[in-house]
């Protein structure tokens, strides 16, 4: 009989690598934060109402110095735009479940409307196939599972969050 459970058990983490043991956990790397800016205006906006992930959210574009916005319409974005003045948001994020938003009849409104200059991301559970197809349909660039997009949410803020002449340098 086979007794290498055992090791993992015991606390003996010398034993059993290999063999379903403990190993060396992997977590990537943070990226790193951009320059603090007073004058900064917000080029990434939100359609999130889910609580966890706007906390998510906002922890992660603390620590990266990047000002996202929560909108819950399209009049609220328009308004925060008007106040940005002539710069567009690089990157809006939907939760394609967020049902006041109406995600599927305002993306193609955003799309026609800021053109190429921005990202539309969505977010979604894993198992909607069929709302993940209609998000692709309506024009939104990127649609991900929660899993993933928690996963990279550091490197989009980043990405979209950096200046014209950082975004354009890397």
């Amino acid at each position: 009989m086979d007794h290498s459970y055992r090791a993992a058990l015991s606390g003996d983490k010398s034993r059993g690598r290999g063999r379903g043991g403990y190993g060396p956990s992997y977590s990537p790397a943070e990226p790193e934060p951009l320059p603090q800016r007073d004058d900064a205006t917000s080029r990434i906006f939100a359609f999130v109402e889910d609580l966890f992930f706007q906390a998510k959210i906002q922890e992660t574009a603390r620590k990266l110095n990047v000002k996202v916005e929560f909108v819950k319409t399209d009049k609220d974005l328009g308004e925060r735009m008007q106040q940005n003045g002539e710069e567009k948001p690089s990157l809006i994020i939907f939760d394609l479940n967020n049902a006041n938003a109406k995600p599927l009849t305002l993306i193609p409104k955003l799309k026609t409307k800021l053109k190429k200059g921005t990202s539309i991301i969505g977010f979604l559970s894993h198992v909607q196939g069929d709302l993940k197809q209609k998000a692709h349909e309506v024009g939104c660039d990127m649609v991900l599972p929660r899993s993933a997009f928690s996963q990279n949410l550091p490197q989009l803020l980043r990405r979209h969050g950096a200046p014209d002449e950082e975004s354009a340098t890397q």
